[in-house]
């Protein structure tokens, strides 16, 4: 057999499983309420895995639960985790609008207890899947979403990893010693001017003083939303996509989840 032969055969059967990973992904729409909200997230699995497996709460960018946000959560199921991709802001609240974007994260930050309970009741619900083992549940958050499993892990949320992307790292109630549970790996821009190396630095010694196990990794010249392909659209110069950081960042979750969701 030929070497060109060889190559085209092994990229034919590199498809071929991608293919099958694909899929084997299962997804469900879910509706529910916090309070007299309604929201709306998605489930997704992977049919070709047996058993129960670690469950993965996403919590969505300051845009809403978008397309982009359900593709991290079938990434999720590819790699044999049961994702959640949860709603924030309220069913259909979606935009691409930066001040759209405000107006949604200011309104569901406003109320802490309610922030709590839309996450909590996300996290009840992916334990509560027939798919998951319920005593290992992570949580993934980019931009607005970083900054609410950062706030959940400091209240103490049974969390065990959890992988912030891009996200809000500054807070005006710091972990207390003891209260992040879980392992924790921060993603951050190396060019992000919505999170600055001051920032970055506060968080780490944060975390330090709490006793946290985590991991901060940099990206050079990466900016704020960097693995959002579409963050250049936005108009805003602090906003763009890296292909480098997008890849190794996930990448870097992945080597997380796997140690700490064993």
């Amino acid at each position: 057999m030929t070497i060109v032969r060889r190559l085209v055969l092994a990229g034919a059967l590199l498809c071929f499983v991608s293919s099958a990973a694909l899929a084997a992904v299962k997804t469900k729409v879910v509706d529910y309420k916090q309070g007299d909200t309604p929201l709306q997230g998605m489930l997704a699995w992977n049919d070709s895995y047996t058993g129960k497996r670690p469950g993965v709460v996403v919590v969505h960018e300051w845009w809403g639960l978008n397309d982009n946000t359900r593709k991290q959560a079938r990434r999720l199921a590819e790699a044999g985790y049961v994702a959640f991709a949860l709603d924030m802001f309220g069913k259909g609240k979606v935009t691409t609008h930066p001040e759209t974007a405000t107006e949604f994260m200011k309104e569901a930050m406003k109320d802490p207890e309610a922030e709590a309970a839309r996450f909590d009741l996300a996290r009840d619900l992916l334990k509560a899947d027939p798919h998951v083992d319920p005593t290992k549940i992570a949580a993934i958050g980019y931009c607005f979403g970083g900054g609410v499993v950062l706030d959940r892990l400091r209240a103490g949320e049974d969390l065990k990893a959890a992988a912030v992307f891009h996200g809000s790292l500054a807070t005006e109630h710091p972990a207390a010693p003891g209260a992040i549970k879980g392992h924790v790996v921060v993603l951050v821009g190396g060019a992000d001017p919505m999170e600055p190396p001051d920032l970055v630095a506060k968080l780490k010694k944060e975390l330090d003083d709490a006793g946290a196990k985590y991991e901060v990794i940099t990206y050079p010249g990466a900016k704020h939303g960097f693995t959002n392909p579409d963050a250049g659209k936005a108009g805003m110069p602090a906003l763009a996509y890296n292909a480098t950081a997008d890849r190794e960042s996930w990448a870097a979750m992945l080597k997380s989840f796997k140690m700490y969701l064993k």
